[in-house]
This record gives C-alpha cells, structure tokens and sequence, in this order.
C-alpha cells in the first residue's frame, strides 16, 4: 500500500503536458505494473543479488572465452546454441539444459 502512495505522490510531482509529460506517464505506469517485481529489501533480506552487475560480469567473460577462440567463425544459429551450452556449463545447470533439450 505504501508503495501505491508513493506512485501518486510523484504523479503529482511529474510535468503533465507535452513530450515530458508523456514520458512521465509511461515511467509511472511501468513502475505500477511492476511493482511487485520490485521488492529489493525481500530480496536482500533473502540474500539475492538485486543488480545485475553478477550477471554482467559473466557475460563479458563466460560468452567471449569460447566465441572468440583463434579461427572461430559462428552462424547465428550456432553461436546461440554453444552459448546456451556454455552458460549451463558455468552455472552448474547442465543436467537441466538438456533435460529440458530432450523434452522440446
């Protein structure tokens, strides 16, 4: 309920005409709809990463370490598949990715 009151206090806050009052608009309503995806202090109490800086990292060095090799020259196709593959390597998800392969 808190949360709804703070939307509306920074309605009334937000410009209303023009390209900035739309803007507004869209930013609030995101929020809105969002919301309960938005829980950072749950989240934090529970020990969850709330940034994606974690995510991030392994993206800069998981997908480069394998695509990148001397010679390398990836379809789209491809590249897609060894990087799905090498995410559940990394992540301990291996079991699960073809799992869930086999049942598609």
């Amino acid at each position: 309920m808190q949360k709804v009151v703070r939307l509306a206090a920074a309605s009334k806050l937000l410009p209303k005409e023009g390209h900035a009052g739309k803007s507004a608009t869209t930013e609030i309503e995101y929020f809105r709809a969002n919301m309960d995806r938005m829980r950072y202090a749950d989240f934090r109490t529970r020990g969850l990463f709330v940034g994606s800086g974690v995510i991030e990292a392994g993206r800069k060095n998981i997908i480069p370490a394998r695509m990148k090799k001397s010679g390398a020259n990836w379809s789209v196709r491809g590249a897609n598949n060894i990087i799905a593959l090498r995410c559940t390597l990394v992540s301990s998800r291996f079991e699960d990715f073809w799992a869930q392969r086999a049942s598609a």
